[in-house]
């Protein structure tokens, strides 16, 4: 396992084993199955190589960025998917081989929330993209911590998702780049009910009617020749990152026998390559999407990435990342986490 768990769970699971092992044997049967998807020793190295790597690529106030031309740019977002990385891997703020490092971008997120409900620092042409993984991060480690310090600040945060869904037309129940109702598109969606399901996993309150709405927008996105998911509603232009945002949409929104998540699934491993326009953003939502779906879908879906995500990485001694869009942090980020699904760490990513 990535990381020495608390006694009272070490002690809790192993007398589970025995017990299940004693009635096992007692009945003269075969144990029962164990996950046919599992994390191999060469994934496990890769996995916390890029935990390592990423480590030493987190700033002094406890973000992670995009490097560009000697800038750091979009830290609350960078650090909110670095977050997640290291959430999948079963690090907490006081838990695991990086607490410290989880403390830190955590707490460099939590400095960073405004009276108002918005991050600081953000860039107002991509604002609820950053909005969206930032709370994400930490709607998941309030779920698993209960910290005080996270809850009134969250609440701030899933405050303006809230306030900010779309109810112009076409658009009605989607988000978009500003926090402000107004149009929509896919991309921005997805982020924003994934928060809010991570936020009413954790115990906020979040309207029914906000969950419809968004349900009967995603399903307007899809294109019926293809069975994939446009940019916007009305549109005919299925893609790679858009279907996948679309299918784990309609998952986290409690839809997980829609014909429309079938469909969606399937054109996912038609278009599934590294050429793919947005590649690694599709493989960030195509992968819990899968997961969801279980069985051999997703036994099929991680062989595939796995396979491609073992021969892309990058080595340096004991560390490990991945370059590709926006840049290696982000990548690294993005696909430490899918490697580490089959460990159930995240709460978020289960039915």
């Amino acid at each position: 396992m990535p990381i020495s768990l608390p006694s009272s769970f070490a002690i809790l699971i192993g007398t589970a084993l025995t017990f299940i092992a004693r009635g096992a044997a007692m009945a003269d049967e075969p144990p029962p199955p164990t996950d046919a998807v599992v994390v191999d020793a060469a994934t496990e190295s890769a996995v916390h190589g890029a935990l390592k790597w990423l480590a030493g690529k987190q700033a002094t106030n406890g973000s992670w960025a995009v490097e560009e031309g000697g800038r750091r740019v979009h830290p609350v977002a960078i650090t909110g998917y670095a977050l997640m990385a290291y959430l999948a891997s079963g690090n907490l703020p006081e838990e695991g081989e990086y607490a410290k490092e989880v403390n830190a971008g955590m707490q460099f997120l939590l400095d960073s929330v405004q009276p108002d409900g918005t991050f600081r620092g953000v860039d107002g042409g991509r604002y609820m993209y950053n909005h969206g993984i930032a709370t994400i991060a930490l709607s998941e480690l309030y779920g698993q911590s209960r910290s005080a310090a996270i809850r009134p600040k969250l609440e701030r945060l899933v405050r303006l998702i809230l306030t900010t869904q779309s109810t112009d037309g076409a658009h009605a129940g989607g988000w978009r780049y500003q926090p402000h109702p107004g149009d929509a598109d896919i991309s921005v969606t997805v982020m924003q009910v994934v928060a809010l399901r991570s936020a009413k996993n954790a115990g906020f309150d979040v309207p029914q009617k906000t969950i419809d709405d968004a349900i009967t927008y995603v399903r307007r996105c899809q294109d019926a020749a293809t069975g994939g998911f446009s940019y916007q509603a009305g549109q005919h232009d299925p893609g790679f990152a858009r279907t996948a945002a679309a299918v784990y949409s309609l998952q986290v929104c409690g839809q997980y026998d829609d014909p429309m998540v079938k469909g969606g699934s399937a054109f996912l491993f038609q278009r599934s390559k590294p050429g793919e326009q947005w590649w690694t953003y599709g493989c960030n939502y195509a992968g819990p999407a899968q997961y969801m779906i279980g069985g051999d879908t997703w036994r099929r879906w991680y062989g595939d990435q796995k396979e491609q995500l073992l021969k892309t990485v990058k080595r340096r001694g004991d560390e490990a990342w991945w370059e590709g869009e926006v840049g290696p942090v982000y990548c690294t980020a993005a696909y430490a986490t899918i490697l580490a699904m089959p460990w159930h760490y995240l709460p978020l990513y289960q039915r």
